[in-house]
């Protein structure tokens, strides 16, 4: 087996596949991509409406968070994809770049190229948008950007109608130059089956180029430092231990493996490395930092006045990006997010009517200002992650995501949806006070599944990566993945994971 590469990216899921797809399309530059799963063979992974199902199986890293002292001291459960195509196997499949602005943060920290304008390329690079309606196709991107017509739930349609009739605009789709307003989501599906950013990237042809080897079921345990470089990296295998080498480094495996390899190898806070037995090899304190993630609500219920058609798509099937404290705005960056989905959507605990006779609005915070971290338990690759988003310890969090959810209601309680609406279930009619959202909020709010931000982009002296998101002190060790982002966009961070990485890939820094 070969064992040394021009370059090594760590890491198959969303970005890893951008990365080793695109390098390797110079016949002259041998890559290795290595993936700690194996290849996506469950059938339901492909079923757009199967989706729900996904978490706990084989293929999941069942990371669970420490327990949440505003989310009356719950432990989440974040599920992660470990397999060929990452986290792009469990998602919802909604493709949202974010409002232009989202990315001001990025160009901060980085120049142009990382502002929405410069990732532009990127973006459009990964895209074919299929419109459903016409049949047309704008764009020859690997990324099927689909654009349902006349599949969108009848419930969806009315929730939209309640959106318009409060004042909400209708726009086009998400991926266009105002975020704010209702539409159907924008869906990574091809052909009525999911589209992981596997079969978008690395397909067969792609797979079978000589210069590329996809190693599965391998897991990187450290990175061998010597002085100013990443030297190799020490591979599992089953029973067997290797080490590969490479002139570049590029880590791919997300949010919370990256930064976890990252302090494994002794490249982080010299501090929290020293508790846990690890020598320090890099002293970079920002790692593991600056973790972010979205919630929603779990969720506005109602029982439905008459028997719900199942979805056609993936139950989630329309977000709403508002500005909460005005419906009317037609510009700007929102700060809360609905989405409609027809199906019962509850917490664990809470007693909801059956599928087919209840649908749900999903509230969230587009934006929060809450921060948490990652810390590994120990220098060895068992020892579980230690994390703690510190979900909703910020004031401003909770009180967004209290009028999210007095937003879901307005919505759910409009005549435009009288047709399908019986009763609300949850939180139930008697809800009304700040002391009773709250509550209610913290019993029920569950992952968006985007974390981010734990190996971020800056100038300042504890930011990990710099512009070219490179790695402070080391000479051929990159990051790149949605742990790299400053600040979350508006909405899910596929897209903007697949823009970063085909961005950063047509820069191609040596």
């Amino acid at each position: 087996m070969r064992e040394r590469f021009d370059v090594l990216v760590v890491g198959a899921g969303s970005a890893g596949c951008v990365v080793a797809s695109r390098l390797s399309e110079d016949a002259a530059c041998s890559v290795g991509l290595i993936e700690a799963g194996g290849m996506p063979e469950d059938p339901d992974i492909a079923d757009p409406a199967k989706w729900t199902a996904l978490p706990g199986r084989a293929f999941d890293w069942a990371y669970r968070t420490v327990p949440q002292p505003f989310t009356a001291n719950r432990v989440h459960d974040w599920p992660r994809g470990r397999l060929v195509g990452g986290s792009s196997c469990l998602h919802a499949m909604a493709y949202v770049r974010g409002h232009p602005s989202d990315f001001e943060p990025w160009r901060a920290a980085g120049g142009d190229r990382w502002s929405y304008e410069g990732l532009l390329a990127g973006f459009r690079r990964s895209e074919a948008v299929i419109d459903a309606a016409t049949g047309s196709r704008e764009g020859d991107g690997p990324l099927d950007v689909y654009l349902p017509t006349e599949q969108v739930n009848p419930v969806v349609r009315a929730y939209m109608a309640a959106g318009n009739a409060l004042g909400v605009p209708r726009i086009e789709s998400h991926n266009g130059p105002e975020l704010i307003g209702t539409c159907a989501n924008a869906l990574n599906i091809r052909k009525g089956r999911r589209l992981s950013l596997a079969d978008a990237y690395l397909p067969d042809e792609v797979l079978q180029r000589p210069n590329l080897t996809l190693l599965t079921d391998h897991l990187v345990e450290r990175i061998v430092v010597d002085g100013s470089r990443a030297r190799a990296l020490e591979v599992i295998a089953g029973d067997r231990r290797q080490q590969f080498h490479a002139d570049r480094v590029v880590l791919c495996a997300g949010a919370i493996e990256s930064p976890l390899l990252l302090m494994r190898s002794g490249i982080g806070n010299k501090d929290v490395l020293s508790d846990v037995g690890i020598d320090v090899t890099v002293e970079r304190n920002g790692v593991g930092a600056n973790l972010q993630d979205h919630l929603l609500v779990m969720g506005n219920v109602y029982r439905s006045a008459r028997k719900i058609p199942p979805s056609r798509l993936q139950h989630s099937e329309s977000l709403m990006y508002l500005d909460s404290t005005d419906l009317t705005a037609t510009s700007g960056r929102p700060d809360i997010v609905l989405a409609c989905v027809v199906a019962p959507s509850a917490a664990e605990g809470f007693h909801i009517p059956e599928y087919g006779q209840a649908f749900t609005i999903l509230c969230g915070i587009t934006h929060p200002t809450s921060r948490g971290r990652i810390l590994p338990s120990g220098p060895r690759l068992s020892d579980p992650p230690i994390i703690d988003p510190e979900y909703l310890s910020s004031e401003q969090d909770r009180a967004t995501l209290r009028a999210a959810l007095r937003t879901a209601r307005t919505v759910g309680a409009h005549p435009a949806l009288s047709e399908w609406r019986d009763a609300e279930v949850l939180p139930g009619p008697q809800k009304f006070s700040d002391v009773d959202l709250d509550a209610f909020i913290a019993q029920t709010v569950s992952t968006h599944h985007h974390p981010a931000g734990t190996c971020r982009m800056g100038n300042e002296d504890d930011a990990v990566v710099d512009a070219e998101l490179r790695l402070k002190g080391l000479q051929n060790l990159f990051v790149v993945d949605a742990s790299v982002m400053p600040i979350l966009p508006s909405g899910p961070i596929n897209a903007s994971t697949v823009a970063l990485a085909e961005t950063w890939s047509a820069l191609d820094p040596k």
